[in-house]
């Protein structure tokens, strides 16, 4: 510095026969310049390599929905949604799912979250067994349908939306669909609730010229699937713990490509038995350690009855939970929403270079 410093080692010491003064000053510039640079190499690795999310402990206290402790979207600055991608992807299918859990809180926090990540338009659509919204900015839109209200757990409780979902999730009768085959009564239901108003709205946004985007999880998956099938110009379909929707001929006839994640034990994919009910979509298996991989689930998940100690863990390691004295069954804690979205953030941070 101007010949005034010299370097000795690795460290830096000031000439002798410097003024006071400036040995004060020349002092604080090192120490700055030295803080400076430690904070800015800081911020860059934070920035560059972000870390994985801890799995949490899942109790029956922390069960349900919602979660606003989570910080929603967090890493998308450097992941942002890919809107124009038509093949699967990893990143999309992180937003999906913070999108889905997300579904579960008050309108309110909605939409601090999703305008936090880019998405200042928020439209909600609320029936008496249905909720979905709609979040968008200029270049895409993603359409959410809520879950299962029996799973979500409110501030207040409100038997009549109770009753309401847990009615569409047990009337597992087939009716007719208009694009051929037959598909759970009660999520037809459901989703013709909230049709009318929601169709108008993705139309006129998509002659904007915005990328549609579907998902949903638990109920809200099946939803998704009936959605994306009858209004059929989507970008992309993502679901997270969905039941069966439909026969086979309804499979057959969907006409949209669909990505269906299952988290491990999780019970819900499981339901309406099979037989008549079948899956429709591409499955995303994510495995005991978290991996998400292309499988089945008869051939991954094993049948977890009450008591049985071999299936004692869950993701990661996971120790079954206790809560109250009693356990979790994996069953239900695989289903949880949040275990979805940690997992598949973990699986970006895994999967780069």
């Amino acid at each position: 510095m101007f010949g005034l410093v010299s370097s000795r080692g690795k460290c830096t010491v000031l000439r002798e026969g410097v003024h006071p003064s400036i040995r004060i000053l020349l002092f604080a510039g090192i120490i700055a310049g030295s803080i400076s640079l430690s904070l800015a190499q800081g911020r860059a690795q934070q920035a560059f390599l972000p870390g994985k999310k801890d799995i949490p402990e899942i109790t029956l206290e922390n069960l349900s929905p919602p979660f606003k402790d989570y910080e929603y979207f967090r890493g998308s600055e450097k992941y942002p949604f890919r809107f124009n991608t038509a093949s699967f992807d990893g990143i999309n299918a992180w937003w999906l799912a913070e999108a889905s859990t997300l579904a579960y809180a008050d309108e309110d926090f909605v939409r601090s979250r999703f305008r936090e990540a880019g998405l200042p338009e928020v439209t909600f659509f609320k029936e008496e067994g249905t909720e979905c919204y709609v979040a968008n900015n200029d270049r895409f839109a993603i359409v959410v349908f809520r879950g299962s209200e029996i799973t979500r757990k409110r501030e207040k409780s409100d038997l009549n939306e109770m009753v309401a979902d847990l009615k569409t999730d047990m009337d597992f009768r087939l009716t007719d669909w208009e694009q051929g085959g037959k598909v759970h009564r009660g999520f037809k239901e459901a989703l013709e609730e909230v049709w009318p108003d929601l169709l108008p709205h993705i139309s006129k946004i998509q002659e904007k010229g915005c990328k549609i985007w579907v998902t949903g999880h638990s109920l809200g998956g099946a939803l998704a699937t009936l959605f994306a099938g009858r209004y059929g110009n989507v970008r992309g379909v993502y679901t997270f713990g969905s039941p069966r929707v439909g026969n086979e001929v309804f499979k057959e006839h969907l006409g949209v490509e669909i990505y269906r994640f299952v988290n491990n034990h999780d019970i819900v994919p499981r339901l309406p038995p099979p037989g008549v009910y079948v899956h429709v979509g591409k499955l995303k298996f994510i495995d005991r350690d978290g991996v998400v991989r292309d499988t089945t689930i008869e051939n991954e998940v094993p049948e977890n009855p009450p008591g049985d100690e071999r299936y004692g863990q869950g993701n990661a390691g996971q120790p079954r939970q206790k809560s109250f004295g009693g356990y979790v069954p994996a069953a239900f804690r695989d289903h949880v929403p949040l275990l979805y979205t940690i997992h598949l953030w973990n699986n970006i941070i895994e999967s780069r270079p």
